[in-house]
């Protein structure tokens, strides 16, 4: 089985894949009469010929060491996942390699950060490592199938 070591989700090293959001350095605008920061348009959010539909996710949370059997992607549309607590949570990507998923990567988010994950990206399951798992998602309604699905022959153990 192979092994990947979890790290720190930034904003360079994810590129790739999505968007990190999270509140970090000054504002872009202050709103509110100036008791909001407004940290303006921080994802690409993209749903083809669908519409954008928020969805209240309650996952159940998962261990390190993390076993690693199955990625998907959404070819219409992109995915964010956006935690309702200060919980740290687990996100897994792989670039795309002829159709199927190449080598995974593990991030762990810092309390407070969010993902976008663009459309087509390979990633794991919402995986959160504390209770609860209680996440708004952002993605694509619409017609058609919007998911792929990949189960690897050998499944990867994912370690802090």
């Amino acid at each position: 089985m192979t092994r990947i070591t979890v790290k720190p989700l930034t904003e360079a090293a994810f590129a790739p894949f999505g968007d990190v959001l999270e509140v970090r350095g000054p504002p872009d605008r202050l709103i509110n009469q100036g008791l909001c920061g407004r940290f303006h348009d921080r994802a690409r959010l993209d749903f083809g010929d669908g519409r954008a539909g928020l969805s209240l996710f309650d996952a159940e949370p998962r261990r390190l060491p993390y076993r690693l059997e199955m990625m998907e992607r959404h070819p219409d549309g992109s995915q964010a996942f956006v935690p309702m607590t200060m919980a740290a949570f687990l996100v897994i990507v792989a670039p795309d390699a002829g159709g199927v998923p190449g080598s995974p990567q593990a991030f762990l988010t810092a309390p407070g950060q969010a993902i976008n994950l663009h459309r087509g990206t390979w990633h794991g399951v919402l995986t959160p490592l504390s209770t609860p798992g209680l996440f708004a998602v952002l993605d694509r309604i619409g017609p058609g199938d919007n998911l792929e699905e990949h189960w690897f022959d050998t499944p990867y153990t994912v370690t802090a």
